[in-house]
């Protein structure tokens, strides 16, 4: 019988000899239902890494079967850019035998198969379980998948899937980064079969022989540095760290890639065809983890600081350190509830100030402040005695007694204001606050709006010493300085010459001026002794270099030749100029 191929002109018989027909850049043998390579060869007379290039993109292998040879070809190339060699630059020594050797061992690509079908029985009803293998050497790293079939008469049988592989850096990387970059290399294998195979896979298992990545895929990724952690991360977002298990060295297929085998080693069946041995039993004799605790890599690790926070209860930020009365109330709100809230009510906001307020008060006045509270006068002596001080026991503050306690329909701060020292720095940021909120105006009108809420001692002079060093008050009571004049210039004082000889030449306008029933612009030119101040009118019709020419011509006709003549930049200036 005969089939014909929907894409393909092939025509497919199976009695004829050798019936095959391309599939993915790929011979399919039907009567075997086996895939096979095709052997294109690349005629060159020298070898140069252009004619290598050419050889290595003619071998197609999209399921990566034969990486452990491609491998080899790789590190090759990778040994020539560091011979830092041309394109089209002969190779020689020890790196052209090993060309020469690997390309000799094409002529066997034509010999490898891999079976089409993953199995050979039936695989409904069967559980589908993809192992991925892990390994790297210190020249290259990759990783390997097989299909483990279990049927429901526990029939196990495993093939290949697919392999990929990559050369290690040019710089030199330590082995547990080699195996953490195969490990990753893995589980973006796993995402891509996951995504692209049609069977119902059951599980995905990924195996690694180093102890070391199993313990950072275990970690958080945070711990360690950037190269370890961003890849650990990703493996973590690709798979789980239950998917992961230990496989020794002698059963991990994966070693292949990086040891390197020939075409006739390949063309044999082995573990990198049908994968290790443990798979074809069950679960029970898989290989398990090592007993011993494994040491992470410590140079890996993240340097750790110890961080801390100490919190004082009610413990009033320093007045000193902030630039303004705003900041300060913020800090002392933040202080006392311990929040880091940047808004708050004006209860709240009135508790802040009184706190900052009975501090002040306790730092300055003391004696006074123990005095009032115990219900006892101030000392003679004392600084407050003039002002009849009072305690209040509301917000604690020391109040001046006065002699308003009869007035009714005035604030309670104006008839008692709270006593502050002049030199406190609280009492230097209210009085910033209050000199920036009315503008910067005087002395006088600044201490009387600060009294209707606080009596400063010697709160004039409080007030004078800070708008002395405020740059703005500075700024608005400065008098206006008179420049020095400059020295008149040399055309200004041509005492013993006629008139304009120096002379300073503008234009002016436009001006319209009506002709019969239409109007034109009209611009005018004037001439002006610098020395003398004359004054030459004329008329232009235009501002370009021909009017202010004819313009000229005419002023040297009626006043004479001047012997210099001062204009700005304008073009129909600079125009005559040439």
């Amino acid at each position: 019988s005969t089939a014909r191929s929907e894409s393909c002109e092939l025509w497919l018989n199976f009695k004829s000899l050798d019936p095959q027909e391309s599939t993915l850049g790929l011979s399919w043998h039907c009567p075997t239902d086996v895939l096979g390579y095709k052997h294109r060869s690349v005629s060159y007379t020298t070898v140069t890494l252009r004619n290598i290039y050419k050889v290595l993109a003619s071998q197609y292998d999209p399921l990566g079967y034969i990486c452990p040879y491609t491998t080899r070809a790789k590190l090759i190339v990778q040994a020539l850019w560091n011979t830092e060699r041309g394109w089209d630059e002969p190779i020689e020594g020890h790196l052209l035998q090993s060309w020469v050797e690997w390309e000799e061992e094409l002529s066997n690509l034509q010999h490898i198969i891999i079976p089409r079908c993953y199995s050979s029985h039936s695989i409904t009803g069967a559980t589908n379980e993809v192992h991925i293998f892990c390994d790297a050497s210190e020249r290259s790293y990759g990783a390997v998948a097989y299909l483990r079939v279990t049927e429901q008469q526990a029939h196990i049988s495993t093939s290949f899937i697919m392999a990929r592989s990559r050369v290690a850096p040019r710089k030199q990387v330590s082995i547990p980064r080699l195996e953490l970059c195969a490990a990753l290399t893995g589980s973006q294998l796993a995402k891509v079969l996951q995504s692209e195979l049609s069977l119902p896979l059951h599980s995905v298992y990924l195996w690694t022989d180093s102890t070391t990545v199993l313990k950072w895929i275990q970690s958080s990724s945070c711990r360690y540095k950037v190269f370890v952690g961003t890849r650990i991360c990703e493996i973590q977002e690709l798979t789980l760290s239950e998917q992961w298990g230990y496989v020794n060295s002698s059963e991990n297929p994966a070693d292949d890639i990086t040891r390197g085998k020939s075409l006739s080693e390949l063309t044999i069946s082995s573990r990198w065809s049908q994968g290790p041995h443990f798979l074809t039993q069950t679960p029970d004799a898989w290989p398990k983890p090592p007993t011993e605790s494994t040491n992470c890599d410590s140079e890996e690790l993240r340097k750790t600081a110890f961080c801390s926070f100490t919190s004082t209860s009610h413990s009033l930020p320093d007045p000193t350190q902030v630039t303004s009365l705003e900041d300060l109330i913020l800090a002392t709100h933040q202080s006392l509830t311990g929040a880091a809230a940047t808004s708050f009510t004006a209860a709240e906001r009135l508790e802040a100030v009184n706190q900052l307020l009975r501090s002040a008060q306790k730092d300055s006045f003391p004696e006074d402040v123990r005095a009032l509270k115990a219900g006892d006068a101030v000392p003679s002596s004392s600084r407050l005695s003039a002002l009849s001080p009072e305690y209040d026991s509301i917000s604690g503050l020391i109040r001046v007694g006065g002699r308003l306690r009869q007035a009714i329909d005035m604030d309670p701060d104006s008839i008692h204001p709270i006593l502050l020292a002049p030199d406190h720095p609280l009492t230097r940021l209210i009085i910033k606050h209050y000199d920036a909120q009315l503008f910067h105006p005087g002395a006088e009108r600044l201490y009387a709006e600060i009294r209707r809420t606080y009596w400063i001692l010697r709160g004039r002079q409080a007030i004078k010493k800070h708008q002395y060093q405020c740059v703005d008050c500075r700024r608005w009571r400065a008098s206006p300085a008179t420049p020095k004049m400059a020295d008149l210039p040399s055309a200004r004082l041509r005492l013993y010459k006629p008139p304009f000889w120096s002379t300073g030449v503008d234009c002016f306008g436009p001006y319209l001026v009506k002709i019969g029933r239409r109007s034109e612009k009209r611009w005018g030119i004037i001439y002006k002794c610098l020395t003398t101040r004359c004054v030459h009118l004329d008329l232009l019709p235009s501002l370009d270099t021909n009017s202010f020419l004819m313009s000229l011509r005419r002023f040297i006709a009626r006043r004479g030749k001047p012997y210099e003549l001062w204009s700005d930049r304008g073009t129909n200036f600079r125009g005559g100029h040439k």
